[in-house]
């Protein structure tokens, strides 16, 4: 076997063995408690994963490093009263500490912090490319707004009307901010799920996020506005015939408001209240509006003004509504109370008419009364020409029919990068009264955070950085005149975006990564992590990705090419918090117990993608394992029991399979269920067979136990057991009696008996005799080599 001092380190520009396998867990951002167990449960799994195919022959990359800059560590330190570059050095330690104890098979030399400059100036110049692609813009929008972070959050960050990090009630401010344009990639986001081998949770979760929605726009004609026609997009024209109101929203009210409409005084006085209770966000940032939105009170408030519906000319009121979504379409809706349960409770409420168009029952010629929408499909009633026409069909048919083109809509926003905190990168912008916005040069990177005493949010639209007047202060790089810095830094899901592309060349001065690099290590062959990042992280680095794609600099367009999200641990029954006083800390369990003992207790919980219960008193099991693994490997080597070969060529099958399949729970049980048999008696091949399995689960056990059996390279760089199918079946099989499914009796047959031996036999046997006195069986049920059930 070959020599090689780093176990864990492999040749990054020419991969051993059967070739490159990047193994990767989301990195952690370095809290102040230091790794949680949830942190070392996904560590472990995806540990466990990479020492297999270590030893299957592959050249395994598993790096680590820290998401160290962002609000999390900003909090921490404003808490403690000392400076997030001082806590970012203490924490990193404590975590690395931390990590080496866990036996994790890092490739240390390639670790990277996110606040690192050597970085974050590749983040930047990530900025830079963005804007000058046109792929990064500023413009002045309503955005979230954290009270007690004192920073705007991205749609993404906001969970039921409430901050991701902190839970307070989050609101609505108007700033100039800098956005990403990932909605020019929706489509291929979308349409890219189906390629990807990802956890089907997180491609649900993405696919609800980006929303997408077919339909058209039609547009009325008004009467009594100060604008000749409204436009309304609309996912089913096939209602367009049941339409008995339009409805628009404050938003668009304000703006005609704004245009000269003269509105009565109440119809003001209700838009001004509308707006004022938008500062808090609303469900149109969450991925289910209608769901957000049931059983809420609407109100609304007829303008005065009508639409003409254009495909029969009938007069219909325009109201403003508070469920209508600015963002969402054109801002204004088409309402059909009888076919959408918003617009039927509204219309309810308002005494509007309620007009079906869509009758489920069809060819019968009755519809039901209705007591909620009915939003399903079936054929057009009251449509004229269009009845009877299957509703799919006659989307198209009445949207033609207008002459108004097909349009796809989505829920995805573009990614809103600007934050108005200290500790982040810098944004690599400059403002010149006379160029506007400038990128900061290349050759200036990384715009380093400076060091500063105060770096209190302002609570306000500008950050802590705006205050530093040898910061701000600069020269436009485009005519050399006074400009000033860009004093935002940006959103910490852009370091996370990509840095999975600077581990394989971290050392690189000169880009943010070679391509050689790129093309020999990536993608990602498999990554591990939460599934709560669904829309966040992991819908961010599939659209850096495909823009690095677009821009010639990888081959590739999806950064992982598998996914699976690692389930959630629980204490004693209940979710681990400090209010319960049941948070699992590592370090003692470690400290007590060791690392082994802690890491196979932690996927001995249950199926890693479900997550498990962590209980004290189950612990103990695992560490009776162990030492009875030492106990076997103390005593003296003897021949195995006569089924001892079957055992082991089925464990070797078996745990090969759950490894594979991330089923570490039962892998484990097949490793006890080998020691068992191995406790009657086993050579050295039984025994080093048995630490190559153990190996990616214990692996500080069998690497001692492995160098006692008097080998010199380490266990993890030996080759993975092999097993042959034809020995993992007995020669013979016990058959298992039942009649009508009760067990009656039992006997041995060679392994393979036909149907025809297998009935024969039990039909003779004496007690089934006795049972059926002479009946004749109604069926005979056979599972070859495990059970014949007689149906009288």
């Amino acid at each position: 076997m070959e020599k090689h001092p780093k176990i864990y380190e492999p040749d990054l520009d020419s991969p051993r063995g059967k070739g490159k396998f990047y193994n990767l867990m989301m990195f952690p951002y370095p809290s102040a408690e230091g790794l949680h167990v949830g942190n070392m449960y996904a560590f472990v799994g995806a540990d466990i994963y990479g020492r297999k195919k270590r030893m299957e022959g592959y050249d395994v990359f598993e790096p680590i490093g820290l998401d160290g800059f962002g609000i999390h560590s900003e909090n921490y330190a404003l808490k403690i009263g000392k400076h997030p570059k001082k806590v970012a050095e203490t924490t990193a330690k404590n975590f690395y500490n931390q990590l080496n104890l866990i036996g994790n098979g890092f490739a240390w030399d390639e670790r990277l912090e996110t606040y690192d400059p050597d970085y974050y100036k590749w983040t930047q110049w990530i900025f830079v490319q963005m804007f000058k692609k046109g792929l990064a813009y500023r413009k002045k929008a309503k955005v979230n707004w954290c009270p007690k972070c004192l920073t705007v959050l991205a749609d993404e960050q906001v969970l039921a009307g409430e901050c991701e990090r902190c839970a307070s009630k989050v609101i609505k401010k108007e700033l100039e901010q800098w956005f990403f344009r990932i909605t020019e990639y929706a489509e291929r986001l979308l349409n890219d799920l189906e390629k990807i081998d990802w956890s089907e949770n997180v491609k649900i979760a993405q696919k609800n996020w980006i929303g997408r929605s077919e339909g058209a726009e039609i547009v009325f004609s008004l009467e009594g506005a100060s604008q000749p026609s409204i436009t309304v997009f609309t996912t089913r024209p096939d209602t367009l015939f049941g339409a008995t109101y339009i409805a628009i929203s404050p938003e668009l009210a304000k703006s005609w408001l704004d245009s000269g409409w003269q509105a009565p005084a109440d119809v003001g006085a209700f838009v001004g209240r509308c707006l004022k209770a938008r500062e808090v966000p609303r469900s149109d940032e969450e991925p289910s509006f209608a769901e957000a939105t049931a059983g809420k009170e609407k109100t609304g408030i007829f303008t005065g003004i009508y639409a003409v519906n254009p495909v029969n000319q009938e007069k219909i009121p325009v109201w403003v509504a508070d469920y209508v979504l600015a963002g969402y379409g054109t801002g204004a809706i088409m309402a059909v109370p009888a076919h959408d349960q918003r617009d039927f409770w509204f219309a309810k409420k308002y005494n509007l008419p309620i007009k079906i168009v869509i009758c489920p029952n069809y060819p019968e010629k009755t519809c039901p009364m209705l007591d909620a929408a009915y939003e399903g499909e079936g054929h057009l009633v009251g449509s004229g020409e269009f009845d009877r026409m299957p509703s799919a069909e006659a989307r198209r048919a009445i949207a033609g029919k207008l002459g108004a083109a097909i349009k796809v809509n989505y829920h995805l926003r573009d990614w809103l990068i600007s934050r108005q905190r200290y500790w982040g990168p810098p944004i690599p912008m400059i403002h010149c009264e006379k160029c506007d916005w400038q990128p900061v040069p290349e050759e200036d990177l990384p715009v380093l955070l400076p060091d500063v005493k105060d770096f209190h949010p302002t609570g306000t639209d500008r950050s802590p950085l705006a205050t530093v007047e040898s910061f701000v202060k600069t020269k436009c790089p485009k005519c050399r005149g006074a400009a000033r810095r860009e004093t935002d830094v940006s959103d910490t899901f852009l370091d996370s975006a990509w840095y999975f592309f600077r581990y394989p060349d971290v050392e690189n001065k000169k880009e943010p990564f070679s391509q050689a690099r790129a093309k020999t290590w990536l993608p990602v062959d498999m990554y591990i992590g939460g599934a709560e990042h669904a829309v966040l992280h992991l819908l961010y680095t599939r659209f850096l990705t495909k823009v690095f794609h677009d821009w010639g600099l990888v081959d590739f367009d999806e950064p992982f090419r598998k996914f699976r999200a690692h389930g959630l641990l629980i204490k004693n029954g209940a979710k681990m918090s400090k209010s319960r006083g049941n948070v699992v800390n590592p370090d003692d369990y470690i400290k007590k117990y060791g690392a082994d003992v802690f890491r196979m207790y932690l996927m001995f919980l249950g199926p890693f993608e479900q997550g498990g219960d962590f209980r004290d008193e189950g612990i103990a099991g695992v560490v009776r394992f162990l030492e009875r693994v030492r106990r076997v490997f103390g005593g003296a080597q003897k021949g195995m029991a006569d089924d001892g070969e079957v055992i082991l060529h089925r464990s070797v099958k078996k745990i090969s399979e759950d490894i594979d399949g991330l089923h570490y729970n039962t892998a484990i049980s097949q490793l006890m269920i080998l020691l068992s048999a191995l406790e009657s008696g086993c050579g050295e091949g039984e025994r080093k067979i048995f630490l190559k399995l153990l190996a990616p689960f214990a692996p500080h056990t069998a690497e001692e136990l492995w160098r006692k059996l008097g080998e010199n390279d380490s266990i993890h760089r030996a080759s993975w057991p092999e097993y042959d199918e034809a020995k993992t079946r007995s020669a013979t099989a016990v058959i298992v009696v039942q009649v009508n499914g009760k067990v009656r009796d039992k006997f041995e047959t060679d392994t393979g008996a036909s149907d025809r031996e297998l009935k024969d036999r039990v039909l003779l046997l004496p007690r089934i005799k006795e049972i059926m006195k002479g009946a004749m069986p109604k069926n005979i049920i056979i599972i070859p080599d495990h059970l014949v059930n007689i149906v009288l």
